[in-house]
C-alpha cells in the first residue's frame, strides 16, 4: 500500500486533515496509508518536511494548505489544483493522480488548473503579485509547494499540491503583521495589540483575513472528506 505524505505549513491547515493537535515539525501518522508533517512556513521548512517523510518511508507528497490568488478572478475558498510549480524552473506534478483527486471532489467546489508560483516571502501588496502572474503565467502563490515538488522529484515519486485560495489579488496580509506571526501560523497577542493599537493594522484587515482562511479551510475539508487522508 502506497503510503501518502502530506506537508502543511500552519495549524489552520493541519486542522482540516485531523482534529487531532498535531505536533510541530514532526512526522504524525494519520493511518495505514497517509502521514502528515506541520513544517511551519517557508521553502527550507517544507523541504526538511517533504526530505523527512521520504526519508522515513512515504512514496508520495502532497503540499496541502492555502494560496494567494494571482488571477483575478479567484476568490477566496477557489481551489487550486496546478499542472506544474513555477519555481525558476517547472517542477512537475503528477497528473494522473490530480484528475483522480479532482473527479472525487463535489461540484460545489470551484476547482482550477493552471500554473502555482512560488514565493521566498510573503507577497504584501497588489503589485507583487501581478508582477509575478506576469512572469511566471502562474494562477496562484505558496511558498511551500516547489520546495516539496523539489523533493519528490529528486526521489522520484508522485507529487500534487492541493491549495485553496484565502487571498485575491486586489488584498493581501499586510506587512507589518508578519513580524506578529508564529511559524505555524499562529499569532503573538502581545505584538498584534501593539499593531492594532499604532494602526499599523486595521481591525477590517484581520476580519477580512479571517473571513478569507475560513472560506479556505472549508474547501480544504471537504477535500479530505471527499477523497479521505491518502488524496486518492
Amino acid at each position: 500500500m502506497r503510503v501518502t505524505g502530506l506537508v502543511t505549513a500552519l495549524r489552520a491547515e493541519a486542522s482540516c486533515i485531523s482534529p487531532a493537535r498535531i505536533p510541530f515539525n514532526q512526522m504524525v501518522q494519520l493511518n495505514d496509508h497517509a502521514r502528515l508533517w506541520l513544517s511551519g512556513m517557508g521553502a527550507q521548512a517544507a523541504g526538511a518536511a517533504a526530505e523527512g517523510l521520504y526519508q522515513q518511508g512515504t512514496m508520495a507528497l502532497v503540499s496541502f494548505g492555502v494560496a494567494g490568488a494571482l488571477d483575478s478572478t479567484l476568490k477566496p475558498g477557489d481551489l487550486v489544483l496546478p499542472d506544474v510549480m513555477h519555481a525558476g524552473e517547472q517542477l512537475s506534478v503528477d497528473l494522473a493522480w490530480r484528475d483522480r483527486l479532482q473527479s472525487l471532489l463535489p461540484t460545489d467546489i470551484t476547482v482550477v488548473n493552471g500554473g502555482l508560483a512560488d514565493s521566498a516571502v510573503p507577497l504584501t501588496d497588489e503589485k507583487a503579485k501581478r508582477n509575478l502572474a506576469q512572469a511566471t503565467g502562474a494562477c496562484a502563490v505558496d511558498m511551500e509547494s516547489a520546495a516539496v515538488a523539489h523533493v519528490a522529484a529528486t526521489a522520484g515519486i508522485p507529487f500534487i499540491a492541493v491549495r485553496a485560495i484565502i487571498d485575491p489579488v486586489h488584498f493581501s496580509p499586510p506587512e507589518a503583521l508578519l513580524g506578529a506571526v508564529y511559524p505555524d501560523g499562529g499569532v503573538n497577542p502581545l505584538r498584534l495589540t501593539a499593531l492594532l493599537l499604532k494602526r499599523s493594522v486595521r481591525i477590517g484587515t484581520l476580519l477580512q483575513m479571517g473571513a478569507g482562511m475560513r472560506a479556505a479551510r472549508k474547501t480544504l475539508s471537504k477535500v479530505i472528506q471527499s477523497a479521505g487522508t491518502g488524496l486518492a
